[in-house]
């Protein structure tokens, strides 16, 4: 050409000529053609040989070219660009195909059906994206390549799978991804874009028309990802990472749960054969269990046997057994449950890393952000901010309505290994003490809401009187959540010799304990506690703790034999120190195990002495005493044939509650009402007069329903329906239902006595 233009295959040369030529500079032309300087000067360096038809346009109007000139720009463009693989050509050798599919995949059907609904819906507007994230284990590549496996024939423009390698000390790059993603489609090495942005914008280009499946395996966060989907066009992008990508815009998100066991067992089955399994089906179901049924675990349970046809199921569960050895036996080979858990501990900021630790340390299935502040040594918002943060990295999961955390069983393992690694045995103890003194004093104050005899006002006592629980609904809920953690902490207390703290908090559970005597727990509280009164050497308390464990044998673990020898040792301690009032409730709640022993005799004589005893106390603790032995007595009688005495005692006991105790409030004396009342009810009903009976059943019912007693509550259903069943009332049946379902679930042994009021309906109902 005569005018000095270079040839037609140096778009760079060509293009650096015209804009000298028109008397450009770089920063002029770029802002006339609204491109970046950085841009036009890789064009012109040659570092971007083959820039969009768009582009190309935009350069040759700002640059103020004919038609001729405008196309011999585009044709030296066009040279430069990719010649990409025909659009139904198959990704070749090297260019990131599908990694192999396994052969025994597992369950995850809905999940599956998901992304084919996703998958079908694909519109050229809308790329779809999925991501798949959760905890170390639960087979979050596996499902992802096998759904790719599945999903392929809806992608006929490719199938590619890329490794980004989030969890490495350095994750692949955004600007190297995308490389591997351009050579996956034809772009040579030499055309590829030298910034991140103008590949991002050469990748979603040529992706753009085509319908293709793309996986981006182990992803850091949402920074790596971004620049890597497709913006239009018809592909569908499955995203795996640890991490939710909780920043990812306008995408579907697939969450895998823990296998069910059934499912665990299916997996174990696939991986070692149907023989081994059925021929110790329960060692199956508790090598599932054992390995929480976490995929990883399993398939690494199942390879370890699979390598040993010869052992027996049995050997692997007793080893895994023992918590300590679990999780050395989850490995075979290169697959560790302890390396999975390790890649992502050692990606934690070091707060957060001894906060998942720490937690570990925690009593119960899960825990508050204030035991883990405590446990941790962290402020109360530094431990929000980093359950968070390991619950966005899978490590720990959150409860669904309250902020509370909690670990996988193996993860917790694991935590708990790196505690003892790093931590050592003093700062471990010093994390327990101070999280159970804390704990007993914030117990202590709201289980004092529940007491008659004491005034709260504020939050008295309570460690950290701005979180405290107010009022008794709050307390309740807190004494409910954090029973393990209480629990706990009185054991710790307990076994440390911090007694006054044990007895403390003991006494003021006493009034609550009533709220839950479904409770098995409250055996060991009053245990410890009168143990501890013993230790500090006071008769007295002894007495009052030994009467609370002898209350809790009865009626909490219905265990008979030892409530007797609880309240005989508190009838002992009480007659030392002389106490009226514990000699009293000593020896009603040894007549109560009598009577649970069948030795009827002996309990009414024990009734009627401490009816006498406590007649003679003035204190409001002795009428209230009164009315619990007026009504065990009054019981006692009617069970021995004796309805119309039982009457008699019941509604002595209805008239003192209606004269008031001094001293207790309206509150209380309702709940003593109410057991006179059911009472009442049960005496007509066993003088045949069931008319007459329902009315006050019906009123104890509401009272303990209304106080939220559950225990209470059911049992007077359960007698309510009775006497309904008598009459042919039309709402018998679903009363005794719902007191038996209720009753099951409280593991009460009145459970057996619905059970054959239900069978007398059926039989009358059918005539027989």
């Amino acid at each position: 050409m005569g005018d000095g233009t270079p040839s037609t295959g140096d778009f760079g040369q060509r293009l650096r000529h015209l804009r000298t030529r028109a008397g450009l500079s770089q920063e002029a032309l770029a802002h006339a053609a609204q491109v970046s300087v950085r841009a036009l000067a890789d064009m012109e360096r040659g570092r971007t040989r083959g820039p969009q038809r768009r582009t190309v346009r935009a350069l040759s109007e700002a640059l103020g070219l004919d038609d001729d000139e405008a196309a011999r720009l585009e044709e030296s463009a066009a040279l430069g660009r990719p010649r990409p693989r025909p659009a139904a050509g198959p990704p070749g050798p090297g260019t990131l195909a599908l990694p192999r599919d396994i052969q025994d995949f597992t369950a995850r059907g809905p999940a599956l059906a998901r992304l084919l609904d996703l998958a079908r819906d694909a519109a050229p507007g809308r790329p779809g994206v999925s991501v798949i994230a959760g905890q170390p284990g639960l087979g979050k590549t596996t499902f992802a390549v096998h759904a790719a496996h599945c999903l392929a024939p809806h992608f006929p423009d490719g199938q590619f799978a890329l490794d980004l390698h989030g969890m490495d000390p350095e994750p692949t790059t955004p600007r190297d991804a995308l490389a591997r993603l351009l050579g996956a489609l034809g772009v040579s090495e030499d055309a590829l874009p030298a910034g991140t942005d103008d590949r991002a914008g050469l990748w979603r280009s040529l992706a753009g028309d085509r319908r293709m499946l793309l996986l981006l395996d182990n992803a850091s966060d949402e920074a790596q990802v971004s620049p890597l989907l497709p913006g239009t066009g018809p592909s569908l992008t499955l995203v795996t990472s640890r991490h939710t990508l909780a920043g990812l815009e306008s995408v579907h998100r697939t969450d895998l749960a823990l296998l069910r066991r059934e499912e665990a067992v299916e997996l174990l089955t696939r991986i070692i054969g149907p023989d081994r399994v059925r021929a110790e089906a329960q060692a199956a179901r508790d090598l599932a269990d054992l390995c929480g049924h976490l995929p990883l675990a399993v398939r690494i349970a199942g390879q370890r046997l699979l390598s040993r046809p010869h052992e027996r199921l049995g050997k692997l569960v007793a080893r895994l057994a023992a918590e300590g050895r679990r999780l050395d036996g989850l490995q075979a080979g290169s697959l560790r449950v302890r390396a999975a858990f390790a890649l992502s501990y050692r990606q934690l900021p070091p707060a957060s890393r001894t906060l998942l630790r720490r937690a570990a340390l925690a009593a119960g299935p899960d825990f508050s952000p204030e035991t883990g502040a405590l446990l941790a040594g962290l402020s109360h918002d530094e431990t929000v901010a980093r359950t968070e943060e390991l619950t966005d990295a899978g490590l720990l999961q959150s409860d669904a309505t309250a902020e509370r955390y909690r670990f996988h069983d193996l993860l917790r393992l694991y935590a708990a290994e790196q505690a003892e690694a790093e931590d050592g045995p003093e700062v471990r103890a010093a994390a327990l003490d101070r999280t159970a003194h804390w704990m007993l004093r914030r117990a202590t104050a709201a289980a004092l809401h529940f007491d008659v005899g004491h005034e709260v006002t504020g939050a008295q006592g309570d460690p950290d009187p701005d979180t405290a629980p107010t009022g008794r609904e709050e307390a309740r809920a807190w004494l409910e959540a954090e029973r393990a953690q209480w629990l706990a902490a009185l054991r710790r207390a307990h076994d440390t010799g911090r007694h006054r703290e044990v007895l403390d908090t003991a006494e003021a559970m006493h009034w609550f304990s009533d709220l839950n005597q479904h409770w098995e727990l409250w055996v060991e509280v009053f245990r410890r506690s009168a143990d501890a009164a013993r230790r500090l050497g006071s008769r007295r308390e002894e007495a009052v703790h030994l009467n609370y464990l002898a209350w809790a044998y009865n009626l909490c673990v219905h265990d008979p034999r030892a409530a007797l020898t609880s309240a005989d040792a508190a009838l002992t301690a009480a007659r030392d120190c002389g106490d009226g009032l514990q000699e009293g409730w000593a020896l009603g709640y040894g007549a109560g195990a009598l009577n649970r022993l069948g030795r009827m005799e002996e309990a009414q004589n024990r009734l009627r002495d401490a009816a006498l005893c406590l007649a003679s106390q003035d204190s409001p603790q002795g009428r209230l005493a009164e009315l619990s032995v007026l009504n065990s007595l009054g019981t006692l009688l009617r069970q021995t044939g004796r309805a119309a005495e039982a009457l008699d005692v019941h509604r002595r006991s209805e008239r003192i509650c209606r004269a008031g105790v001094p001293g207790r409030t309206e509150e209380v004396i309702a709940l003593y009402h109410a057991v006179a009342r059911q009472q009442i009810g049960n005496d007509l009903a066993a003088l045949g007069r069931w008319q007459e009976a329902e009315a006050p059943l019906r009123q104890a019912l509401a009272a303990f329903e209304a106080a939220q007693m559950p225990a209470w509550a059911e049992q007077a259903r359960l007698d309510l329906g009775q006497a309904l069943g008598a009459v042919g009332h039309p709402e018998a049946r679903e009363t005794l239902s719902a007191a038996r379902d209720a009753l099951a679930a409280l593991k009460s042994p009145r459970r057996v006595e619905a059970d054959a009021a239900l069978d007398a309906l059926d039989r009358a109902a059918a005539g027989t």
